[in-house]
């Protein structure tokens, strides 16, 4: 019976340390050292309200808007992972095709392969700056922008997709 109790005392104490303990003390390092980070790089807007994660991809339909890669979890962060699907196999080609016909992509303009293709975990927020460009002409005509002012919201490099599509935003509320 002591052997059971001591038992019982060791698993108490390996259950505080490891299940509450050191999840706490690590949470807490990364509130101290990075917080924006810690609680998921979180955009808000004005009045506080979250409105994504700088980590985590969005899906975007309207024309006004820039497109993310594709996603083979249909953007949920719980799901993350590929689609799985046979490289030669039907069901991916017809992703493939419908992705294509969407953008209206030819043999003259081809598709850059960051909006044909998912990320390995389907949630990359970003697309290329050719990715970028491609779809800058769609916006400004839904957005009756310039393709300059949309052009004005990218940077360089990578594009954050929801960050771009909220600069977006701001610009056409002061037109």
């Amino acid at each position: 019976m002591k052997l059971f109790i001591a038992s019982i005392r060791i698993l108490a104490a390996a259950f505080v340390v490891c299940c509450i303990a050191y999840p706490l003390a690590v949470w807490g390092f990364g509130r101290v050292v990075a917080p924006d980070s810690a609680e998921g790089r979180l955009i808000r807007t004005a009045d506080g309200t979250v409105v994504g994660s700088r980590l985590i991809a969005q899906a975007f339909a309207s024309p006004r808007y820039f497109w993310p890669r594709p996603s083979a979890v249909d953007y949920n962060a719980a799901g993350a992972g590929g689609s799985n699907l046979n490289p030669s196999g039907e069901k991916l080609r017809a992703r493939g095709e419908e992705i294509v016909a969407r953008y209206g992509a030819t043999p003259e303009r081809p598709l850059p392969a960051d909006l044909a293709t998912a990320s390995g975990a389907g949630l990359d927020p970003h697309i290329s700056r050719e990715a970028a460009d491609y779809q800058v002409e769609r916006i400004a005509a839904a957005r009756g922008l310039s393709p300059e002012q949309v052009r004005g919201v990218l940077g360089s490099g990578l594009v954050n997709v929801l960050e771009a599509n909220l600069a977006l935003d701001a610009i056409s509320s002061r037109e």
